[in-house]
């Protein structure tokens, strides 16, 4: 895996075992030689909770602005964040079709922590080969186990 080392680079996933079901959500921080593994569960929730669970919990444990990378194999998050946001916002969180955007208190926190940084959001096709993307998927997975209580919650960084 290349890193840049000017950025810090992250991959984030969700997974959820029905959908919506129990879920977990991964996030592997990278920057020069230093990494960070983030993971968590819930009982119940959806996949795309899970996927912007992910970012949001991977820009909070960030202490100072720097220029950032996120990888993640959702195009719902990348999409959202992106290109569909803006509206949202302008329509008082509410689609182009006049409905209550779904996960809104999600994506406003995202929105919240996206704006302190530079980032740079890159779609990943997912479980391809990417040692991130598989990285991060894996971390979900370990949260769903979380959320089962198959394995201890991870200590906060």
């Amino acid at each position: 895996m290349t890193t840049n080392e000017r950025a810090l680079e992250i991959w984030t996933d969700g997974a959820c075992k029905q959908n919506p079901g129990v879920g977990g959500w991964g996030a592997y921080l990278v920057w020069g030689e230093h990494k960070l593994e983030l993971y968590g569960g819930e009982k119940l929730t959806t996949n795309n909770q899970m996927e912007l669970t992910a970012v949001i919990s991977a820009l909070s444990v960030l202490k100072r602005p720097c220029p950032i990378i996120i990888h993640t194999d959702s195009t719902y998050v990348r999409d959202g964040i992106t290109k569909w946001i803006r509206n949202w916002k302008r329509n008082g969180w509410r689609t182009a079709d006049k409905k209550e955007v779904k996960n809104a208190e999600l994506w406003q926190r995202l929105d919240e922590l996206a704006e302190r940084y530079e980032i740079e959001w890159r779609w990943v096709k997912g479980h391809n080969g990417d040692p991130g993307n598989e990285k991060a998927d894996e971390l979900a997975n370990w949260g769903v186990e979380v959320a089962l209580g198959k394995r201890p919650a991870p200590v906060k960084p």
